[in-house]
Formats: C-alpha cells, structure tokens, sequence
C-alpha cells in the first residue's frame, strides 16, 4: 500500500512540476513571440483578451502542459512501484526522474530557442505559412519552435526517467542485500 502512495504522490508531483513549467516556459516564450500568444494560442485556450497577457500566457503554459506530468510520469513510476521493494528509494528515484525531466525539457526548449534564433530570420519567418496574420512572424516562429522543443524534450524524459527509476531500484536491491 506505501507503494501505490507513493506512486500517486509522485505523479501528483509531476502533474504540479509540468504545468508549472509550463507557466513559467510560457513568460520567457511570451517575450520571445508575443504574437504566439496574442493571435494563436489565446484562442486556442480561450483565454479572454481583456487578461493580462502574462497572466493568460502562464495560464496556457499550465493547460498545455500539465498532462505531461501524466505522460512522462506513469511509465517510469510504475515501473518504481513493481521494481522497488521500499518506499522510501522509490520516492527518492521519483524525485531524482522528475528532475531530470525539468532539466531534459528546459535543455531542449533553450535548444530550440537558440536553434530558431540562429536559424530562422525575419525574410524566412515570413514566407512561413503561418495559421494566423501575425505582426511579428519572426517572434511568432522562435517562441513556436520553442514550444516544440519543448515537448520533445519532455518525451525524451520518458526515457531517462525510466532509466534513473531502474538504476536505482538495482542499487536499492543492492544495499538491501547483506554479506552473510
């Protein structure tokens, strides 16, 4: 039973740590393209024009993004609970994979944000075909391409949440194993 707590508090732990990421990704991704938020996405999300447009941005940053807490959450955690026989290293390791994950998902979107900063230039954002008219194409490309990079870098978390949720349930059973 300590086990399956533990699972629910740690992809409760995830669910917070994605759309909260998300909230916060979104106020640097706003700087970067104000129109991503103000032509495209708060529509999308049907984020009232009269919010403030931080506020609206954190708020589709929060809607966007905290099922990837489930996503990236469920695979390497219940793996934890089948593999780990305590609960105290499972809750641990969870901890340890919910990290990584931040770090794997803010490494890739400041990778695409570079990426897009060195790659895409006003002439090439606007022969872009854009869903909307936008006033700054350019911004509306890089905090687009952020985004997307974003999200890869959190499927890639899958992965390397798994693999931190593995290594060290082989290292729990390792301790626990005494010399005779």
């Amino acid at each position: 039973m300590a086990k399956f707590g533990i699972f629910l508090l740690l992809l409760a732990l995830s669910v917070l740590a994605a759309g909260l990421f998300g909230a916060l990704h979104n106020q640097i991704s706003y700087s970067v393209g104000p129109d991503y938020f103000l032509r495209y996405k708060f529509q999308q999300f049907a984020i009232p024009m009269d919010l403030s447009p931080r506020i609206g941005a954190a708020m589709v940053g929060w809607q966007a993004s905290w099922w990837m807490g489930l996503f990236v959450g469920v695979p390497p955690f219940l793996l934890g609970a089948i593999l780990f026989t305590e609960a105290n290293p499972f809750r641990a390791a969870g901890i340890r994979a919910i990290t990584a994950v931040l770090l794997s998902t803010a490494i890739a979107a400041a990778g695409g944000l570079l990426f897009a900063s060195l790659a895409i230039n006003a002439e090439i954002a606007a022969e872009l075909p854009l869903p909307v008219v936008v006033s700054d194409p350019l911004g509306f490309v890089r905090a687009g391409i952020m985004h997307d990079a974003s999200y890869l870098g959190g499927f890639a978390g899958v992965f390397l949440a798994i693999w931190i949720v593995f290594r060290a349930s082989r290292k729990s059973k390792g301790a626990s194993v005494t010399p005779n």
